[in-house]
């Protein structure tokens, strides 16, 4: 059993290390100015999911007996080897337990006040119209900002006036960028990404991978709409949606990074440079592919059982 357990922790302690490095090559490229904000967006989304989906541990438990190259690495082996001993084990599991619950607690605290919010704003009388953008529903509702809602089947929340507080160029901007957050189900990623947090609650890289994809996924859907000729009215739709208060949680919303997002509209940094994402993405999935396969490299070993 102890066996059993440190390859376990072997293999997972492994497998962060490379997706550590992952994550701090993800830093990299994205920290450069050129590139788009859609991108670096799906760079962040890829370097969380790595971090939770041991892609490497499948390929293991298929070709481990044919992977005769691969060998352990002895610093981390006997390292994992020792904190599975005596007590070490058993402070370490319920450390990461107690940080598990409290987290999930969290997550789920945080799930049914939005659903509290999801009561107020959309009693039966509530909406009081509705039509469909670009093949999402679209309703009035009584909140703060306009919001995209659901998981699989998301609609659009717009508050009460808000076509009357807009123009109709700044009506349709606001519109198109809550319309990128929906089709690209980027609530559902983001929900992935909290039980992703919850597990790794104490890797420091996985929080910052959560703050870069909150910021570029609004910055990527303001791309769309710079590329529909609508980025002046959305600084000016802004501006005037500008509100002190947080979105709800799960809720993709115009309103957050407000500031940031008027700055980089403002200056017009947000225009893609194809080349230079072209040459990024490229960089990145070489990264990734390397970091599988140095896993792959040194944990094979937990996959062949001895006979």
């Amino acid at each position: 059993m102890h066996e059993h357990i440190a390859r376990t922790m072997y293999y997972f302690s492994v497998h962060l290390m490379y997706a550590s490095t992952v994550a701090v090559a993800a830093w990299l490229l994205t920290s450069v100015q050129r590139g788009s904000a859609t991108t670096k967006y799906w760079i962040w989304v890829t370097t969380a999911t790595n971090f939770m989906v041991p892609i490497g541990a499948l390929i293991d438990k298929m070709w481990a007996p044919h992977l005769k190259w691969a060998a352990p690495l002895g610093i981390v082996g006997g390292l994992v080897w020792d904190m599975t001993q005596g007590w070490t084990a058993i402070v370490l599991a319920f450390v990461w337990i107690i940080g598990a619950v409290a987290m999930s607690v969290r997550l789920v605290a945080r799930i049914q006040q939005e659903r509290k919010h999801e009561i107020v704003d959309l009693p039966g009388r509530g909406v009081t119209s509705n039509f469909v953008s670009h093949g999402v529903p679209v309703c009035f509702a009584a909140r703060p900002a306009p919001a995209v809602n659901g998981l699989f089947r998301p609609h659009i929340l717009l508050p009460f006036g808000i076509d009357r507080m807009l123009d109709q160029r700044e009506f349709r901007a606001v519109l198109l960028h809550e319309v990128v957050h929906a089709r690209r189900r980027d609530n559902l990623i983001r929900l992935f990404y909290e039980f992703s947090l919850c597990a790794l609650w104490f890797h420091p890289l996985v929080w910052l991978a959560g703050a870069r994809m909150a910021r570029y996924r609004e910055l990527s859907c303001d791309e769309s709409v710079i590329r529909s000729a609508h980025g002046e009215a959305l600084v000016s739709a802004l501006a005037k949606l500008a509100i002190p208060k947080g979105p709800v949680f799960l809720q993709a919303t115009a309103s957050s990074h407000l500031s940031y997002r008027l700055a980089q509209l403002e200056q017009q940094s947000l225009k893609p440079a194809r080349t230079a994402s072209l040459i990024m993405s490229l960089m990145f999935t070489t990264i990734v592919v390397g970091g599988i396969a140095e896993t792959v490299a040194h944990t094979a070993c937990c996959f062949i059982l001895k006979r």
